[in-house]
């Protein structure tokens, strides 16, 4: 009888945290595609608007400062108000994206573009723990495929944002992207309306006489400390390279349009092995797949250092987004796993403060790397950082087995 109900409780958990991923699959579509706008379009008005051209990528790092700054508030409003009012709170910094990127190319103004950045790197935040979300009503099974469901909607984006910059760049003459970022504001609308249909409870406050865990005891779980290590190096990674290629691009004399089609197979490469991380999560488990992930982020390196055409920038973009996929994916499993049910949000929030604080770090760097040395010294600095993280895998999941 008791195996009767358990079964039963997980079969509803996972019936509505399969329509809680489809509807936050859709919003992750819209919301991504506003942050694929960003990362396609960001260091080139960069270039234009900046005072000087090392300045070029800064909105782009500004845009990750936004993603670190908002993560662990996104945390807070969410152990408040609940995910779906959490979320729909941070809508508002997907519109305000739209509005201030408009008005900083009309006006020519490189702080308020920076502004449009630094707010698409807080609805991009949120936009970030719509996987978690998606975990909070499943099953033990069942939350690795919720996770890689979820992000399947970045399909869509790797479609959406890239085709949106090609449509309306020109959509308001003479100023390039005008149309493309009010286009943003409606989408961050659209993505708005579909957030009101997920169905999550707000999280329980913890039983009375239970201490939460200070921050330090979560890095002194390994499994923890090693999901970290994993998604910030590959997520930096990830954005390093990526900020750099569209100005790597239009410097090795390739279009406008080539660098924004260049950015849809990379985030396409994100997203579409989704459908499937969830179940090589399950089977392998995630130190393997995060392992995967790391080698396809060198492999990207290797194929960029081999040329310059626009199909050595494709391959190492589509190569570099697996990375991203498996790695990230993979750690954020493992950080899921790691946390008490009570601490959930706490820790997801601080995890994802580490990551993207890292990203932050890397975004900042890209831009003077590539105006100063070239493409070539971007793509050799990611070896280092990827046997750094492979290190800590192995040691770490060595660790986990002796303990076990």
């Amino acid at each position: 009888m008791t195996a009767s109900v358990s079964d039963t409780a997980h079969h509803h958990d996972d019936r509505l945290a399969r329509r809680n991923a489809f509807i936050l699959a859709l919003a992750t579509a819209l919301a991504g595609a506003n942050t694929t706008v960003m990362f396609a379009t960001g260091a080139i008005v960069g270039a234009q608007l900046a005072p000087v051209r090392s300045l070029a990528t800064l909105p782009i790092s500004i845009f990750v400062v936004g993603l670190a700054a908002a993560s662990l508030p996104v945390g807070m409003l969410v152990r408040r108000y609940g995910r779906r009012t959490a979320y729909q709170m941070a809508t508002a910094a997907g519109v305000l994206t739209g509005l201030f990127g408009y008005l900083g190319v009309v006006w020519s103004s490189f702080p308020i573009f920076c502004l449009a950045t630094f707010s698409a790197g807080f609805y991009a935040s949120a936009a970030q723990s719509y996987r978690f979300a998606a975990a909070d009503t499943a099953s033990d099974a069942f939350r690795p495929k919720a996770i890689s469901w979820v992000m399947t909607g970045g399909i869509i984006a790797g479609v959406v944002g890239p085709q949106l910059v090609v449509w309306t760049k020109d959509a308001m003459p003479p100023v390039l992207f005008a149309g493309t970022y009010l286009g943003q504001a409606v989408v961050a609308l659209a993505a708005g309306v579909i957030l009101s249909f997920i169905d999550i409870p707000k999280p329980k406050p913890a039983p009375a006489g239970t201490v939460r865990r200070p921050i330090s005891d979560y890095f002194r779980d390994r499994s923890f400390l090693t999901a970290v290590i994993c998604g910030a190096g590959t997520y930096m990674l990830m954005n390093f390279v990526m900020t750099a290629a569209p100005l790597a691009m239009i410097a090795c004399d390739h279009t406008v349009d080539a660098a924004a089609y260049g950015i849809q197979w990379h985030v396409i490469a994100m997203y579409a092995p989704s459908f499937f991380t969830g179940h090589f999560i399950t089977r392998y488990g995630a130190p393997k797949v995060v392992a995967v992930g790391l080698a396809l982020t060198a492999f990207s390196a290797v194929v960029a250092l081999l040329g310059i055409t626009v199909a050595h920038f494709y391959v190492a973009l589509v190569l570099l987004g697996l990375g991203w996929n498996f790695g990230y994916i993979g750690a954020s499993a493992m950080v899921a796993a790691a946390a008490r049910p009570e601490e959930r949000t706490h820790v997801q929030s601080v995890n994802d403060f580490c990551v993207f604080g890292v990203m932050a770090v890397g975004s900042f760097s890209s831009g003077q790397i590539v105006t100063t040395y070239g493409w070539d010294a971007v793509n050799w600095v990611v070896f280092p950082i990827v046997a750094a993280a492979a290190v800590a895998l192995v040691v770490g999941t060595r660790r986990r087995v002796a303990v076990a």
